[in-house]
């Protein structure tokens, strides 16, 4: 009892001050109490779940035609670069940066927030991803003589490291506005259904164990159905300290965040030239507001284009395909097989040039009615959210107690995807191929290697000014 000394409250004070904190939580990040209720109705009818995540095995999917996206790797038309240009001078582009996750692939599980993880020497510092996009967007500011407002999108996670961290450094002598966009979507973890713990860990691959450790291993899996079964499926994961019961709903919610959080209503306000949004992920360090992709979006006149990079061996997660004769980003849940990824020729590098206005109209919505009230905002993008498919995922959690026990839970939590606009007929999307050194991602610290030695980080760096 002294090594290992107990919470100095007891159970019951603890489940109330954990029920007051999770109140809190959902308050502040926007928790839409009704969509929830009609994902946990769907999970129990069976209307999604880890086996419906994928398309039908009916499915045709095919690799794409060259006909059916745009080559931007080697030149790109004149005109397509003086529009991009004339754009930029404008002041009408902004960059938008997704960091509401942690990478936990980064880091192997530990607790750190990516984005500000100095993760390079470059020029005699360290640099954290934020610092390299904040470089990018001062050297494009500087060479089209232009003020380029720059957004890091953050959730429950991520919130406070990322602000402290810009506080503490200055927005690393950022000249233009920054701003943080926090999240107002959170999902509830919930008690997962036996159907599709059995599928995980019947259907799916996995590895082989010897017989006594697979012995083992069946007890443990049957002993947490049976938790499962009397906890209640698909009910709310609760029992446990608050921060293990949420977790961040998918990038699709982040540019509807922009538009709940009043984010975009004030960057409108600030610079009501606005029109357009480079929105990337963190870790997709070449992305920059290139006039020439810039400029054959806005000559497309579409409401989304897709940045796509040539599929290599390790690329996994989907791509650029013909589905059923419709060309879209096909997401790696939504793969009937896995065998279906390798017959893709295009990687989805999760890279978009954004029209504001056409997107707000997908959402029924003007530059006038953000400023409308919160309700509407919610209901407006609810509706959209119902259209697009939700992805079941079950993760492990862990559930410290007593004297320094710790369990581990397997709990379900829910995923909607930025890819999946394109699937929506009434979405104007361009596909856009580009130079991989442009859409490369790091996703593992042991890519590093390959990216210092491929040229990415030299290449990288061409596009940065430091302050």
């Amino acid at each position: 009892n002294h090594l290992f000394p107990s919470p100095g409250t007891d159970q019951d004070d603890q489940q109330v001050e954990w029920a007051a904190e999770l109140d809190r939580l959902k308050r502040e990040n926007g928790f839409d109490a009704l969509q929830h209720e009609r994902i946990r109705d769907d999970l129990r009818r069976g209307r999604i779940g880890l086996a419906r995540n994928r398309l039908p095995a009916s499915t045709q999917i095919a690799d794409v035609e060259p006909e059916d996206l745009l080559d931007a790797q080697s030149t790109v038309t004149e005109r397509a670069v003086q529009t991009g240009r004339e754009a930029l001078r404008r002041g009408e582009v902004a960059v938008v940066s997704l960091a509401a996750g942690v990478g936990s692939r980064w880091t192997h599980g530990a607790g750190v927030v990516k984005a500000a993880n100095p993760f390079i020497m470059i020029e005699g510092s360290h640099r954290s991803f934020m610092e390299l996009h904040l470089a990018k967007s001062r050297h494009s500011s500087r060479i089209y003589v232009t003020t380029i407002p720059h957004v890091f999108t953050t959730s429950f996670l991520t919130h406070e490291p990322i602000e402290k961290h810009l506080k503490l450094n200055g927005n690393f002598g950022y000249e233009g506005p920054v701003y943080l966009s926090p999240g107002r979507s959170i999902g509830l973890r919930m008690v997962p259904m036996v159907r599709d713990l059995r599928f995980l860990w019947e259907e799916l691959p996995q590895e082989t164990l010897d017989e006594q450790r697979q012995k083992v291993r069946d007890d443990v899996r049957e002993a947490l159905i049976a938790w499962a079964e009397s906890r209640g499926e698909a009910s709310d994961y609760v029992d446990n300290v608050p921060g293990q019961c949420f977790h961040p709903p998918g990038h699709w919610y982040e540019l509807p965040n922009l538009i709940r959080n009043g984010v975009l209503a004030r960057m409108l306000a600030d610079q009501p030239a606005l029109k357009y949004l480079l929105v990337h992920n963190i870790d997709t360090l070449g992305a920059d507001v290139d006039p020439g992709v810039l400029g054959l979006h806005i000559l497309g006149e579409h409401t989304v284009s897709f940045e796509v990079i040539g599929r290599r061996i390790d690329d996994r997660g989907g791509g650029l395909a013909r589905v059923n004769g419709k060309v879209r980003l096909l997401e790696g849940l939504a793969q009937p097989t896995e065998a279906d990824e390798f017959r893709l020729s295009y990687y989805n590098s999760n890279t978009a040039w954004v029209s504001i206005d056409r997107l707000l109209g997908l959402f029924g919505l003007d530059r006038d009615m953000l400023a409308g009230p919160d309700d509407l905002l919610a209901e407006r993008i609810r509706e959209m959210s119902a259209r697009l498919p939700t992805y079941v995922t079950i993760k492990e959690v862990k559930r410290r107690w007593g004297h320094g026990q710790e369990d581990v839970f397997p709990v379900a939590q829910f995923e909607k995807l930025w890819g999946d606009m394109t699937s929506l007929p009434e979405v104007a999307c361009r596909f856009v191929s580009v130079p991989r050194l442009r859409g490369q991602q790091l996703k593992d610290q042991a890519q590093l290697d390959g990216w210092l030695r491929d040229g990415s980080a030299d290449y990288v760096a061409s596009l940065c000014d430091w302050s």
